[in-house]
C-alpha cells in the first residue's frame, strides 16, 4: 500500500531555475519530477510517497518508461505543489480544450528522448508567455531580488529558443513572448533600483517586440522605458521616449494607448517643472489624455498589452502624482481620493503611492503649518516604508530616504519614529551588501 505524504512548499525561486524552466517550457515531467526530488533531497521512494503511487511507477515515468495522462499529471502536480498557471492546466474540466490537445501533444513529445535542442513550435511562445505570468503573480508577495535571477534565465532561455526559430510565425510570437519577459525583468531591476540592468532589458523587449512586427507591443515598451526615465528623475529622456512610441504607433493609434502615454507626458513635464511653462504643458498633456478616454468604447477591453482599461481612476492617479511634483497639496490629495477609491494596487505599488500622498500631507502642512497633518505625513510613510522593507523593494526604501530628506521642518514624535526606523533599514541593507 502506497501512503501519501505531504511535501514541504519548495521556495518560488525554485520554479525559475533554468533546467525548472526548460522542463516547464517543454512540459517534461521527468525531469521536472527529477528537480523536485533534488531539490527536497529525496530518495526515489519518498518521491513516490510523495505522488502516492509505487517506486516502480515512477521509476518508469522517469526513465520515459511510462505515459502520463493529463489527469495523473494534473494529480501529480497538485500534490507536488507545482503551480498550475506554469503548466496551463487547471482543475478537471476548466482547462479549455485546445490547450488540453495542446498540453497532451507536447507530454507526449516530453516522454520520448529529448533531441540537443528544446524544440520549437507553435505552442512555445504560450508556454513562454504562460512561465511569465507565474512569475508576474509571484511578485506581489516576493521579493525582487528572490525573483530576478529565475526571471532573467526564463529570458535567456527564451532567447535561446528564438534563435533557433529561423523566422515565420512562430518566430514572431516567441519574439513577443521574449518583449513580455524582458519588460517584467527590466520592472524587476527598477524595484532593486538597478537602473543600467533594467535599460538594457526594456531595450530587449522593445527590440523583441518590433521584430514580432507588433507595434503596439513595441509602443507599450518604449513607453514603459520613458516611464522609468521619469522616475529615474531624467523626465526629458522620458519626453523623448514618449515622442519614439507615438511614432511607432502611427496616426490611428487606440485611445487607451494615446491616454497612457499623455499621462506620462504629463508627468515628465510636472517632474522637469522648472517655470510656469511646464506647468502648463503638464495640464495640457493631462487634458489630451481625458479626451482619449473619452473616445475609448466604454464596452470594448482594453487591447493587449494593456490589461486593465485606462480610465477616469487611472488618470486620476496620474493628476495626483503631477499635482505633488508641482507642489499643489490640496489637488493632489483630492485627486488620489479619485484614484485609490476604485484601484487596489500590489504591494510595492500601493508602497509607492502611500509615499506620494504623505508627500501631498506633508506638503500641505509645512504651508499651513499644521503639525496634525505632517504627523499624519510620516505615520502613513512610516507605513510604507514597513512594506518597502518587508519586500525587499529598493525603490520603495530609497523614496522614502527622498520623503524624509526633502522634509525641512520641526522634529515632531512620528518625524523622529520615522527616521529611526529609515536608519535601522538603511542600516539592515548595508550589512546584507
Amino acid at each position: 500500500m502506497v501512503v501519501y505524504r505531504k511535501p514541504r512548499s519548495l521556495p518560488p525561486d525554485f520554479w525559475f531555475a533554468p533546467a525548472v524552466v526548460n522542463a516547464l517550457a517543454n512540459c517534461d515531467i521527468p525531469v521536472l519530477l527529477e528537480e523536485i526530488r533534488r531539490a527536497h533531497g529525496w530518495t526515489q521512494s519518498d518521491l513516490a510517497a510523495a505522488v502516492g503511487y509505487s517506486q516502480s511507477w515512477v521509476s518508469k515515468v522517469i526513465r520515459r518508461a511510462q505515459p502520463l495522462t493529463i489527469d495523473q499529471v494534473r494529480e501529480i502536480a497538485r500534490r507536488l505543489g507545482i503551480p498550475a498557471g506554469l503548466l496551463r492546466i487547471g482543475d478537471p474540466g476548466g482547462d479549455d480544450p485546445t490547450n488540453r490537445r495542446e498540453f497532451g501533444k507536447a507530454l507526449g513529445m516530453a516522454l520520448l528522448p529529448l533531441p540537443r535542442g528544446a524544440r520549437v513550435d507553435e505552442t512555445t511562445a504560450a508556454t513562454l508567455t504562460a512561465i511569465t505570468g507565474g512569475q508576474r503573480r509571484l511578485d506581489a508577495t516576493t521579493p525582487a531580488r528572490e525573483l530576478a535571477r529565475g526571471v532573467v534565465a526564463h529570458v535567456k532561455m527564451a532567447d535561446r529558443l528564438y534563435a533557433r526559430c529561423g523566422g515565420g510565425r512562430a518566430a514572431a510570437k516567441v519574439a513577443a513572448a521574449i518583449s513580455e519577459a524582458a519588460g517584467f525583468a527590466a520592472w524587476l531591476h527598477m524595484d532593486m533600483q538597478d537602473f543600467g540592468s533594467a535599460r538594457a532589458y526594456y531595450r530587449l523587449a522593445v527590440e523583441r517586440a518590433r521584430q514580432a512586427g507588433d507595434d503596439l507591443l513595441a509602443a507599450y515598451m518604449i513607453g514603459s522605458l520613458a516611464a522609468f526615465e521619469v522616475d529615474a528623475d531624467d523626465p526629458f529622456l522620458g519626453l523623448g521616449y514618449i515622442a519614439e512610441a507615438r511614432k511607432q504607433l502611427g496616426p490611428a493609434s487606440h485611445p487607451t494607448s494615446r491616454a497612457w502615454l499623455a499621462s506620462i507626458e504629463a508627468l515628465a513635464h510636472a517632474t522637469a517643472h522648472r517655470n510656469e511653462l511646464d506647468a502648463q504643458r503638464a495640464e495640457q498633456a493631462l487634458q489630451a489624455a481625458e479626451r482619449a478616454i473619452a473616445e475609448a468604447p466604454a464596452a470594448d477591453p482594453p487591447p493587449w498589452p494593456w490589461v486593465f482599461p485606462f480610465d477616469r481612476a487611472k488618470l486620476a492617479g496620474y493628476r495626483a502624482l503631477v499635482a505633488v511634483r508641482l507642489d499643489r497639496p490640496e489637488q493632489a490629495l483630492a485627486a488620489f481620493g479619485e484614484s485609490l477609491a476604485s484601484a487596489q494596487p500590489a504591494p510595492k505599488q500601493r508602497a509607492a503611492v502611500m509615499l506620494e500622498v504623505a508627500t501631498a500631507l506633508r506638503q500641505a502642512g509645512q504651508r499651513e503649518h499644521d503639525t496634525e497633518r505632517i504627523e499624519e505625513a510620516f505615520r502613513l510613510a512610516g507605513q510604507a516604508l514597513q512594506i518597502g522593507v518587508s519586500h525587499s523593494s529598493e525603490r520603495v526604501i530609497q523614496r522614502a530616504r527622498r520623503f524624509y530628506r526633502a522634509y525641512r521642518g520641526p522634529r515632531t514624535p512620528a518625524v523622529g519614529e520615522f527616521g529611526h526606523r529609515l536608519h535601522t533599514a538603511l542600516q539592515i541593507r548595508a550589512s546584507l551588501g
